[in-house]
């Protein structure tokens, strides 16, 4: 009797334990366009979802990714849903800066999206001198292990303009602070700048979030997020993050350079973030 209350302790302190983590990623998945000859969205598409079961994530941000790759993506992943519109008109048109969750393990409370500029972030404009429209997706969700809610971010920086990318994470925390109020707050995205760049610095330093990599306890990042189809892997250098807020612990970093074929699944690598309540 001993010995089976004893063993039913111990899986019940472990499912517990696996309750209280919550694996969060971030991942460009590339466009899909006719120009990446060999590296096409459509030889691509279940190598990516698979991926993404491979490693369980539980809840993640995209980016890049247009309406047909949203619906290959939840096509390929029903036990997940998302929230997230379009960039070029807040519905179908353009590429999501999208949110993925596991349905059965998070409730969706509320969200939207706002658009990265200095004029009006309710509509479509290209803010400061970026070279495109950009916006950020966020969501409150309770998570049904424990009950508790939180927040998430998602976002893309412009590839272009140094001044957008400065000024669009001033944006994120102030939005960041208004909207996550006490709730716990995660921001994934493709930041386009590196650890060691004002925009980032912007985040890490703001005493509100903190760069998951450097709060991880186990880390695996063996090269550069960015990979550009394997012809540009360098030793370091994070252009891609997740920013978390307390109480959250991470765990566990990774960037996750798995191959297939001698081929990448995207242009960057997915990271992946393991937070503990």
């Amino acid at each position: 009797m001993k010995k089976t209350f004893l063993a039913l302790t111990i899986v019940c302190a472990s499912l517990l334990g696996q309750a209280q983590t919550i694996n969060s990623a971030s991942y460009n998945i590339r466009q899909k366009n006719t120009k990446d000859i060999g590296n096409l969205w459509d030889d691509r598409k279940q190598v990516v979802t698979d991926q993404i079961k491979f490693h369980e994530f539980d809840i993640f941000g995209v980016q890049e990714a247009f309406n047909s790759q949203m619906n290959d993506m939840q096509a390929n992943l029903p036990e997940y849903s998302y929230i997230g519109v379009g960039r070029d008109n807040g519905a179908q048109e353009g590429e999501y800066s999208a949110i993925f969750y596991k349905k059965d393990r998070f409730t969706p409370i509320e969200s939207g999206t706002f658009w990265l500029n200095e004029k009006d972030i309710t509509k479509p404009i290209k803010g400061w001198d970026a070279a495109i429209v950009r916006i950020c997706t966020w969501g409150i969700f309770k998570d049904n292990a424990n009950g508790k809610e939180f927040i998430i971010m998602n976002t893309h920086f412009d590839h272009i303009g140094k001044e957008a990318r400065k000024e669009s994470a001033k944006l994120m925390m102030s939005k960041a602070k208004e909207l996550a109020t006490d709730l716990p707050l995660i921001i994934t995205g493709d930041f386009n700048v590196d650890e060691n760049d004002e925009a980032y610095f912007t985040l890490a330093n703001s005493g509100f979030v903190k760069d998951s990599y450097e709060l991880a306890e186990l880390k695996f990042a063996p090269n550069s997020t960015f990979n550009n189809w394997g012809n540009k892997i360098l030793p370091s250098g994070r252009i891609d993050h997740i920013f978390v807020s307390n109480p959250f612990k991470v765990r566990k970093y990774g960037i996750l350079t798995d191959t297939y074929m001698g081929k990448f699944p995207s242009d960057h690598f997915p990271i992946v973030a393991q937070l503990v309540w």
